[in-house]
């Protein structure tokens, strides 16, 4: 064992959650978001667009356009994963849900990927307790399990996960191949041919999703890392390659995903250079998106740091540094930057659960303390809230929501209630249960944490779908539109987003053209968006103003109807 490890644990502090508990969270987790909703703004909607396009053979696999338009990102493999899905579906099928599909997959495989990640880190001797004199420390599988216990309750945690790990967008897509990476290097010193799939799946869909420069920095970063393992603790019974043949190994494929980035003319750069203001709202993001797990990681690089003092770092330290180090750059060159910083979530989570073992009994209440106050209070707003859209009392917030969503008619569903209820009663036995028992457990700490944010965001997804439907959906706003257009089945758009043409298309039933010199439909639908190249603006003496739609909550959004003169 490492004597110099700052983790001084017993063996009666790495007795397992169980399992019924921990999968259960995660099945919540990941069900909360993608089941019940329609498709929203802005991402989910132009998504969906893009793949029912290729479902329905308009447009090329390798090329796809919406109404002209290509994606705004570069990644196809989230579009053909959910034309895929279309195609293999049993007819009659909902097509939101289907499409959805692979990413609720792709969630299961990032949590997964990150457990195991932090498994096999925590395997490794130098991440090891300190070996007590008469015997009794943790033994080390049962250490590595209780800190990936740890490591994926602190990634569920994460404020930021919620709403971006559930959009069928490449930025889930980006997420999942970013852990299956991650995994895959921590894992290469214990298996064979496991890690090496998961590598070549991680980095060549990395690339293939709209992120080749991070994909190859990833892959070289932990060839460099793995290289440099060369330790004599390292070599412990049960590795089955040496650091120079993993990083060997994760050489080669980081070439295939380079000679596949220059085949595909995948190699493009975006970096932005921020400036001050926009530097100082990019850091509150940090502070706020990968809360609570950033301040643990911090914590632990501090506890840990005598073994960052070497050339030799340790894997388990020096593999999330990394990528969290990758994608916090990312975060400040790249635009949008929270999806960038999503990429870095599981590595910092990883850290996280690494200072679990060097926690003191006063830091742990402390966290304790916060999150029951934090989680709790934020459940009974939503509670509030939504005794108010339901009942009119209190009269403030039920006020509120219909100034904010005018025209929303709240309608009452037993089934999400249930649901609710259940939540709320889970959360009420989790913090009995957390008063009460399991005080030795090293991840007790992040068991309030990831519970409330589960509670949160089921709540959400349960008392507030109808308002969150009504305020991020655009089918009030078509369907305002195509109750004037009568029997239309096609338009020509001028001007709209990808978005609304995705909206008008899948809430509308109507085949939507990008206008050109001459008319191929009967209405035209005029947006606000700046006209892309080779556009030529719409003769406005061939159309007849008919009405302007919007959406109720954001009436800036406006979309004009017009009907062709004489059609």
């Amino acid at each position: 064992m490492n004597s110099t490890s700052p983790a001084i644990v017993a063996q009666s502090a790495v007795r397992r959650l169980p399992r019924w508990a921990l999968l259960g969270l995660c099945a919540a987790y990941v069900m909360a978001g993608f089941w019940g909703h329609g498709p929203w703004k802005n991402g989910d909607i132009a998504a969906l667009g893009f793949m029912l396009e290729l479902a329905g053979g308009h447009t090329p696999w390798l090329n796809p356009t919406l109404a002209g338009m290509p994606p705004e990102t570069d990644g196809l493999l989230a579009y053909w994963l959910g034309a895929g899905a279309v195609l293999l579906a049993p007819a009659g099928w909902s097509p939101e849900l289907v499409t959805r599909l692979p990413f609720m997959v792709m969630l299961t495989l990032t949590l997964v990927a990150t457990w195991y990640g932090v498994y096999y880190l925590a395997r490794s001797p130098r991440a090891q307790p300190v070996a007590f004199a008469f015997g009794g420390e943790a033994r080390p599988n049962d250490y590595a399990r209780a800190l990936a216990d740890g490591g994926l309750l602190a990634l569920m945690a994460c404020l930021g996960l919620a709403r971006l790990s559930h959009e069928t967008t490449s930025y889930l897509a980006q997420l999942c191949c970013t852990s299956l990476a991650f995994y895959a290097v921590a894992a290469s010193p214990y298996r064979r041919v496991a890690p090496v799939l998961a590598l070549g799946a991680g980095l060549g869909g990395l690339a293939l999703s709209g992120a080749p420069s991070l994909a190859l920095i990833f892959g070289l970063g932990a060839t460099g890392l793995c290289w440099a393992q060369t330790h004599p603790a390292d070599n412990e019974p049960g590795r089955q390659h040496s650091p120079g043949q993993v990083a060997a190994v994760a050489g080669l494929v980081t070439l295939a995903v380079g000679v596949l980035v220059l085949a595909l003319d995948l190699n493009r750069w975006r970096v932005l250079w921020p400036d001050l203001p926009e530097a100082r709202s990019l850091l509150r993001l940090l502070v706020w998106f990968a809360w609570p797990a950033w301040p643990l990681a911090a914590w632990s690089v501090w506890r840990w740091r005598h073994h960052l003092r070497g050339k030799r770092w340790p894997l388990h330290l020096s593999l999330p540094l990394w990528f969290v180090a990758v994608s916090v750059v990312a975060t400040f060159t790249t635009v949008p930057a929270d999806r960038a910083l999503l990429l870095g979530l599981p590595a910092l989570a990883t850290l996280a659960a690494f200072a679990l073992p060097t926690l003191s009994r006063s830091m742990g209440a402390l966290i304790d303390w916060f999150t029951l106050l934090f989680f709790t209070g934020a459940a009974i707003i939503i509670w509030v809230i939504w005794l108010a859209m339901q009942t009119g009392f209190p009269a403030q917030p039920a006020a509120n929501v219909a100034r904010l969503a005018p025209g929303f008619q709240p309608d009452f569903s037993l089934f999400p209630l249930l649901c609710a209820l259940t939540a709320t009663g889970a959360w009420i036995a989790l913090v009995k249960w957390r008063a009460g028992r399991q005080r030795a457990a090293i991840w007790k700490s992040l068991v309030l944490p990831a519970g409330g944010a589960a509670l949160g965001w089921i709540l959400l997804m349960t008392l507030w779908l109808p308002l969150l439907d009504y305020a991020q959906s655009y089918a009030t706003m078509v369907q305002s539109a195509r109750a004037l257009m009568g029997t239309a089945h096609c338009a020509d758009a001028f001007g709209l987003n990808q978005a609304q043409v995705a909206a008008f298309q899948y809430h509308g039933e109507l085949r939507v053209h990008a206008l050109g010199e001459q008319p191929r439909c009967d209405w035209l639908l005029l947006g606000r968006e700046p006209a892309g190249p080779g556009q030529v603006p719409p003769n406005m003496a061939q159309w007849q103003f008919e009405s302007s739609v919007w959406r109720p909550v954001e009436r800036r959004e406006a979309v004009l109807l017009y009907r062709r003169s004489g059609g």
